[in-house]
Parts: structure tokens; sequence; C-alpha cells
């Protein structure tokens, strides 16, 4: 089983990314769980939901406390010192950001304390590429995107199903801003 934690803010579409990594996950034959962390969320305040999927049926259903793969959909909540609580050496982090991973990896050990190669640092300047492609700050899909390359663990034409799934009610243009946004972030390299 593979899990998946993510961070950012109310109103940056956190809980619906961990449910388009799960029905990603789905459409790529996987077992696959997504579920927010509920308390007094509010647009702007730190929240967090979770991601797992696995060949095997899922019988856990309690909170992700120490994830394979961290996605950090806020770049300002690098300086949370509890973002990175239950996260090794071999996590996978994939941050919203145009910094190089070798920055990223600095500020990660001093938020932390905790060391992680900047070979398993990800990035990708996705409030950018939203408010160009979309129009506005809502950056989960697109970071998707960059977490589907560096993970391996959802391919972009499932990540793409499970987008054009999602959002087909929301008309035409918002699934096509959506995919191209989450193909630019998928072909982002620094």
């Amino acid at each position: 089983m593979k899990e998946v934690r993510i961070h950012g803010r109310g109103g940056q579409g956190v809980v619906t990314g961990a449910e388009l990594i799960a029905a990603a996950g789905f459409f790529a034959g996987l077992e696959a769980q997504a579920f927010p962390l509920f308390g007094v969320e509010r647009t702007g305040a730190p929240i967090c939901a979770f991601a797992r999927l696995s060949r095997e049926p899922i019988i856990t259903k309690d909170q992700v406390y120490h994830p394979e793969f961290l996605i950090i959909q806020d770049p300002t909540l690098l300086n949370h010192k509890s973002i990175f609580t239950g996260i090794s050496a071999n996590t996978l982090v994939v941050v919203n950001s145009g910094q190089t991973p070798k920055e990223l990896a600095e500020i990660i050990k001093k938020a932390s304390g905790i060391k992680i190669s900047e070979n398993n640092i990800f990035s990708a300047p996705a409030t950018e590429i939203a408010l160009r492609v979309i129009g506005r700050n809502i950056v989960n899909t697109v970071i998707l995107g960059t977490f589907a390359r560096a993970s391996q663990l959802i391919g972009l034409a499932d990540l793409e199903k499970a987008i054009t799934e999602k959002f087909r009610g929301k008309g035409e243009e918002i699934v096509r801003k959506n995919l191209q946004a989450v193909k630019e972030a998928y072909d982002y390299q620094k």
C-alpha cells in the first residue's frame, strides 16, 4: 500500500486533489481511498487530506501518519514543522514552487531537521500555471501533474480521465484548461 498526504490551504482544492489521486488509481486498476482531516477549516487556513493506493484491499481507515508521498500545495506551509511530521529521508515530496529541489531540500531540512535528497523532491510553479491557464489560484489539479510524473503511482492518462470525470459538469472549457495545466506541470522540470 502507498500512502499520500496533501497539505494546503482551505479553498485550494486539497480534498479534491486527494479524490483525484484515488480516482486515477481506480482507473489504473488499483484499490483506492481518499479522505480529508476535518476540523474548523476555513478559506486560507491550513488543511490536510489523504489518499491510499494498493493492489490489495485497503482495510485501514485512519490518517496517514507516515506518508511515502507528501504533496505541499501552498509553499508558505514549508515553514510549518508540523507538515513534515512522520516523513523520512525516503519520502517523495512534491511542492508547488518554482524553487529548485536543492533549494527546497535546504528549506525542508531547516524546518523539519530531516535531510531529504534533492532527488526525492519535485517542484513545479503550480500557482503560476494555474493563474495563467485556468485563470484562478486553484492548484490541486496542476500539482497532481507533477505528482503523477514523480511518483509513477498514477499515469497521466488515468489522471486526465479522473479530471475529466470529476469536472465534466463544470463545462468543457474548465476540463480543457485543467488538462492543459496538468500536462504543463507533468512536463515541467527544473
